[in-house]
């Protein structure tokens, strides 16, 4: 490096640009990271680029603190593509290289850092042939695994055998087990056997798997349109079976991080290589491991949520979105707003390699690609096997009697799948007792004191919840305003709990909702009772809808399908359709028949009708239409400028000023500014402007050169404010 270079260096700041560092006495490549002067404090970076020259005097830069990586960190494909991601969201480099980064790279730890791995000692593989720990099962167990598997990794350890460190300790004291320290290096691994499947494909599975085998090696985009059981997975499975053939490796998104461990375990029953999962329950240590592992190619999968999608894999040869539909891809809270589906594309595009999206429920946006021809459609119409369809009927809450939210026709159902031997899945999209908790005498409803919202019931613990700001308060027995007694209105999941306990005693009920399950071993655990066939009813939130199997559900019912049918969001009907799909589809999936009975107060609503006339596909097909006419996303480009403060008005003034700047663009409409639809949130006031065009680049240009105006606005110093591209919520 000639002494006129210059490092440009991202760092995690608000700024929207990258800072200029004079070379230290160590070259710096770039990808690497570095320790740099900011301020008064010493920031680490990662070298973007070099420059011959810089706006800023050489007198007045500064050199970089410390080379920490001797090798590029970050490959330039990887580096090229968080580059372009920064750009489409208009956020700062340096933040998104830290969202896509563990947070011990970030803080400057040894990419390089030795790994512990596991194994079995030979007097360990005696003493599990000779029996010997027949009265410790645990350590037999971990023994076992690592005899027959191992080495392992702490990480592969604690999702295998989450209290395998309990049992560890007297395997080390007795030397049957041992622990080597292992420096992570880029490896070559070796082709993988072929899994083994039992599954014959369907001529339409078939189908696919040929289609998509055939865009190996080139970027293509596909969309896997199944029904919910019609075996999208071992799709899945097969494709990434050809591609680890081919010597290269697969990522694997899913919506939720309660979906990862099993479909972790589905992949590592399939296929004898390694595996890291990418997920926010990981410690920081284990997310580093996972991450190590990926980048050094020693990980031929990675399946994990959203911010997988900036894994650093080697040879990657494909990308698989399930549940492409799924709103977890879009990061909706926080300064990065991203959508993981859409990057995923893109970095299938920069890569040369295909991308799979699947669903049972497309989005508009993947089905608006296909009539475009940017994507090409593969349909599974028919569930795997002998699995039929479930029947679905509404049923008219205000012609039959309702007890405490379940209608006659309803229980009667109940009554009759439960009697045959099946299991019954009741889904309600509240959490809690009851959404709202009423005074009887004077009409006083229990507020936040922080929100423009209601507080939840949550009778067991005896609290009043806000789900919006977490608020937390004693559950009242009388009316703080009059003093009458004070009830709970509406069905949340615990209270509907209550009522079928009372109605079916004895008959075991397990809950899914983030109340009961707030662990992912909380979550394995109430599957298993389901598959085990120990629980018989089903309650809970769109936990159940996420792609579960459960082949003994023959029966289920959707209580309160009327939530969004009025909505404001135009993406409300498209919502409340992918949920009434999707949980529907986990009626029936073995050889028994489906029921699903959807109540309604509004059975003649033309959703609901449309829905059950001409499945999904029909009412997407007339929603699109009505998309198009009235110009919103996928046929419309939106972004929306969102601004919160302390003071009520703070939010509008800003907003007020940042359209004022815009002037009158071409091809650009701002609408607003106005309060958001919940404007106070924790204490806060929020506001929104949104900006509309009919094509992404007009979009574009307007906030490339709108944008560091706004950023320049005193007002704007005081508050919170973010802008989000392809906003999926605007009202």
């Amino acid at each position: 490096m000639s002494a006129e270079q210059i490092l440009k260096v991202a760092l995690d700041t608000p700024l929207r640009r990258l800072f200029d560092y004079l070379p230290g006495d160590v070259p710096a490549a770039v990808g690497s990271r570095v320790r740099v002067p900011f301020g008064r404090q010493q920031l680490v970076g990662v070298v973007m680029g070099l420059a011959e020259g810089s706006d800023v005097p050489v007198a007045k830069l500064r050199p970089v603190t410390e080379v920490i990586d001797a090798e590029p960190l970050l490959p330039a494909a990887l580096l090229g593509f968080l580059g372009w991601a920064a750009s489409y969201y208009h956020y700062p480099v340096g933040a998104v290289l830290a969202a896509a980064l563990p947070k011990l790279l970030r803080e400057g730890v040894d990419a390089r850092e030795a790994v512990a791995h596991w194994h079995a000692t030979p007097a360990g593989q005696e003493a599990l042939a000779a029996g010997s720990l027949g009265r410790a099962p645990k350590q037999r167990e971990l023994l076992a695994l690592l005899a027959a598997q191992g080495p392992l990794v702490t990480l592969d350890l604690a999702e295998r055998l989450p209290r395998w460190r309990e049992a560890s300790r007297p395997l080390l004291e007795r030397g049957l087990i041992a622990q080597e320290d292992v420096v992570a290096t880029a490896v070559d691994a070796a082709l993988p056997a072929r899994a083994e499947s039992s599954h014959t494909l369907s001529e339409t599975q078939q189908a696919a798997f040929a289609s998509l085998c055939a865009g190996l090696g080139q970027f293509g985009s596909f969309l896997l349109d199944g029904v919910t059981g019609s075996g999208k997975t071992e799709v899945y499975l097969r494709l990434i079976d050809e591609v680890l053939a081919r010597g290269q490796t697969a990522l694997v998104l899913c919506p939720e991080i309660g979906l990862t461990p099993q479909l972790v375990s589905r992949f590592r029953e399939r296929f004898s290589v390694p595996i890291a999962a990418l997920h926010s329950q990981l410690t920081d240590r284990e997310r580093l491991a996972a991450w190590r592992s990926a980048a050094c190619g020693e990980a031929r999968i990675v399946i994990g949520t959203r911010s997988a999608v900036f894994a650093p894999l080697r040879d990657l040869g494909v990308i698989v979105v399930d549940e492409e539909h799924d709103a977890s891809f879009k990061q909706h809270e926080g300064g990065f707003r991203y959508s993981a589906r859409d990057l995923a594309v893109v970095r299938a595009q920069s890569t040369g390699v295909p991308v799979l999206l699947g669903s049972a429920t497309p989005s508009f946006e993947s089905l608006h690609n296909v009539a475009l021809g940017k994507s090409v459609r593969l349909s599974l119409p028919r569930r795997a096997g002998a699995a039929e369809p479930p029947s679905l009927q509404l049923v008219d809450m205000r012609a039959h009697a309702v007890h405490r939210g379940l209608s006659t026709p309803l229980a009667m159902a109940i009554d009759r799948h439960l009697a045959d031997g099946g299991q019954v899945l009741v889904f309600i999209n509240r959490r809690g007792y009851a959404p709202t908790l009423m005074c009887s005498g004077c009409g006083w409803i229990a507020p936040c004191q922080h929100c423009d919202a209601r507080m939840t019931v949550h009778q067991r613990e005896g609290r009043l919840s806000c789900h919006h700001c977490g608020a937390d308060e004693p559950l009242p027995d009388d009316c703080p305003r009059c003093g009458y007694k004070v009830k709970p209105l509406g069905h949340g999941t615990e209270r509907v709990e209550e009522t079928l306990a009372e109605r079916y005693p004895g008959m075991p009920i397990v809950r899914f909702d983030r109340d009961a399950v707030r662990q992912a071993s909380d979550l394995e655990a109430a599957i298993e009772r389901v598959t085990s066939g120990e629980a018989r009813i089903l309650v809970g939130t769109q936990m159940l809808t996420k792609g579960h199997h459960f082949p003994d559900v023959t029966l289920v019912a959707v209580l309160n399908a009327d939530q969004s049918l009025f909505s404001t969001d135009f993406r409300a009907a498209e919502r409340l359709a992918q949920t009434i799909v999707q949980v529907a589809g986990r009626a029936g999936r073995a050889a028994r028949a489906g029921e699903v009975l959807i109540q309604s107060e509004f059975p003649q609503h033309p959703l609901l009708l449309s829905l059950l006339a001409e499945g999904y596909a029909g009412f997407a097909k007339q929603a699109l239409i009505e998309r198009a006419a009235a110009g919103w996303p996928p046929y419309g480009r939106l972004a929306l400028l969102r601004a919160s403060g302390v003071k009520p008005e703070a939010a509008i003034d800003f907003l007020r000023q940042a359209r004022k700047l815009a002037g009158t663009p071409v091809g650009v409409t701002l609408q607003g500014p106005v309060p958001a639809a919940m404007v106070r949130r924790a204490g806060r006031h929020y506001a929104q402007l949104l900006v509309e065009s009919t094509e992404r680049p007009l979009l574009q240009r307007f906030l490339n050169s709108w944008l560091p105006q706004v950023e320049q606005l005193e007002s704007g110093r005081a508050l919170r404010w973010a802008l989000d591209v392809d906003p999926l919520e605007v009202f």
